[in-house]
């Protein structure tokens, strides 16, 4: 949910500004694919790591920290269970697994909140917006 308020707040931001940098140029056909480009390939990625590895990142710090102090790691240990295996191991793949659902669900706000408002400012539709969006992305 993070990650797609922060994409949706990026992609508008991002539209906003580029708009009038773009109009000046005659270039304001090339919002979309700047948009789209941008979000997907360069930014897009790079805010989603951070956001994930700075909310993910606390919450695994602060719950291992309180189970060093309330002693459960050290009774892990006593059992004979490796506590890195077991707490820190699992806890690493569930981020690696989700990493990407998360990136998807940000680049579906991202898109659409860059539409949004390039929309408030000069009508398009959101099938039109996609379609230059990716016209110049082919890879």
């Amino acid at each position: 949910m993070l990650v797609c308020a922060c994409g949706a707040a990026t992609g508008a931001v991002l539209s906003l500004q580029t708009r009038d940098s773009l109009m000046r140029l005659g270039a304001g056909s090339l919002l979309p694919s700047v948009i789209v480009f941008s979000l997907i390939k360069e930014t897009g990625p790079i805010i989603t790591g951070l956001i994930v590895s700075g909310r993910v990142g606390a919450g695994i710090g602060a719950e291992l920290g309180s189970m060093k102090v309330t002693e459960q790691i050290d009774a892990m240990e006593a059992s004979a269970v490796n506590p890195y295996k077991f707490l820190v191991w699992t806890r690493v793949l569930a981020c690696v697994l989700m990493l990407p659902c998360s990136r998807f669900g940000g680049r579906l706000f991202w898109k659409d909140r860059g539409w949004a408002t390039n929309a408030l400012m000069e009508p398009i539709s959101l099938r039109l917006f996609l379609e230059n969006g990716f016209k110049t992305d082919v890879q």
